[in-house]
């Protein structure tokens, strides 16, 4: 009797032994990817991409945490962004900027705070810093996360919000955020960056009587305009501004090509795989949300996914540079950085100079960042001359489907595919 127990038992024991290594193997088969490119949460879409480092250095030289909210660093970001605000303005040191800027080295002495300067140079230097590093280290994860290929999925839904990753068009991101800071990160649903922008922006707005300026300016009383306005807090917006017009139009760029790899992906996983049939209707799209619309619209006309073939185009590598990203193209030289940049530098300096000129800071101001932004864009492209100058057709194909079906389903197939917008449909026998 006792044997035979001891068999059970053992018998029982080496089952559980081999279901374990099974879903062992199953897990480690199943495995989740070390990195990823891009993370869907309700807070906003968080990506890796190629950055400049010398760019991120330079946001967090105009304003220290500018630089980590570019890389998605949020915590350490805001903690930066705070500590600027508050020892800067307990320091005097943007009102001590002013007065240098217009020749009264004097004023810019007695008006410096030693006690908060002194904590100044240690936290700015570790901001420039560790940005500048830590874009380095994020562009060799993304180099890595990109062999692997590993999305995170595309739509995220709660009982709060809904994200879901789509294409954007950048300029009208841009056009928000000139309206008003903040707007063209919640275009995006950048929910982290527009909250803390638009805070910033309100608060200084509030404390440097930036309105009453801008009220006085447009009346033409330039001198009641100069007045009015409260240095140490007006020298902070031009950075933020600039910040608000860059961030927003950058990550919207980054975002449609961010859906277009998931979507490469997705089509050479689901549909790609070939099955002949007397009858094909071929058609072309550029990647957009309507593709996959239109996918899934054949599936359930009764078309079989083994039926459908999607073939996701590779772009050359030396296509012609333009000077203006699109929804649907992006080469990743928008001859934007080196303009905005400028325009932030000149716009401080210009609004420092306009206390002292006839037309106050803000009218200044304004010329600087015009001039600035053209400079820049003069420097990007004398550096970074396109050198090929082939006419390119403003519709392009990115995406070819292939469908075999029977005759009768030619007309069903074809409808399908203009309503959802394709470039063109052909179809062979």
């Amino acid at each position: 009797m006792k044997s035979i127990i001891f068999e059970i038992i053992g018998k029982a024991f080496s089952y559980k032994v081999v279901i374990f290594l099974m879903t062992r193997n199953l897990s480690n088969q199943n495995k989740s990817p070390r990195r990823l490119t891009a993370y869907v949460s309700i807070l906003g879409t968080t990506q890796l991409h190629l950055r400049n480092p010398w760019i991120v250095a330079w946001w967090s030289i105009a304003f220290p945490g500018f630089g980590h909210l570019l890389l998605a660093k949020y915590l350490r970001g805001y903690i930066l962004i705070g500590w600027e605000l508050v020892i800067n303005s307990m320091s005097n040191l943007n009102q001590a900027m002013v007065y240098s800027f217009t020749g009264k080295f004097e004023l810019a002495k007695s008006v410096i705070d030693v006690r908060w300067l002194a904590l100044y140079a240690p936290v700015y230097l570790f901001a420039v810093y560790d940005s500048y590093r830590t874009t380095i280290d994020l562009n060799n994860q993304f180099i890595l996360a990109n062999r692997e290929r590993a999305f995170t999925p595309p739509f995220h839904m709660t009982g709060l919000e809904i994200n879901y990753m789509d294409k954007r068009n950048p300029w009208l991101a841009l056009l928000w955020s000139l309206l008003m800071p903040g707007m063209g990160q919640l275009y995006i649903h950048r929910i982290a960056s527009a909250f803390y922008i638009l805070l910033a922006w309100i608060g200084t707005t509030y404390l440097s009587h930036l309105l009453e300026g801008i009220q006085y300016t447009l009346l033409g009383d330039f001198r009641h305009a100069t007045d009015v306005l409260v240095p140490k807090w007006l020298m902070f917006m031009p950075s933020i501004y600039c910040f608000a017009l860059y961030d927003a139009y950058v990550n919207t760029v980054e975002s449609n090509k961010a859906f277009d790899k998931e979507q490469r992906y997705f089509l050479k996983e689901n549909y790609q795989v070939r099955k002949a049939d007397h009858m094909r209707v071929i058609s072309s799209f550029d990647h957009s949300i309507y593709l996959e619309m239109a996918l899934t619209a054949l599936e359930e006309n009764g078309i079989d996914r083994k039926n459908i073939l999607a073939v996701p185009l590779d772009r050359i590598a030396d296509q012609p540079k333009k000077i203006l990203d699109t929804m649907h193209r992006s080469d990743g030289i928008s001859y934007i950085d080196t303009g905005i940049a400028c325009a932030t530098a000149l716009t401080v300096i210009a609004s420092s100079i306009g206390f002292k000129l006839a037309w106050g800071p803000i009218i200044w101001g304004l010329i600087g960042a015009v001039t600035g932004f053209f400079i820049g864009m003069l420097i990007d492209m004398l550096i970074r001359s396109p050198k090929d100058t082939r006419p390119v057709s403003k519709i392009k194909t990115e995406v070819v489907v292939l469908v075999d079906c029977d005759e009768k389903q030619i007309e069903m197939v074809e409808n399908i595919l203009w309503k959802h917008f394709a470039f063109g449909v052909a179809k062979l026998k």
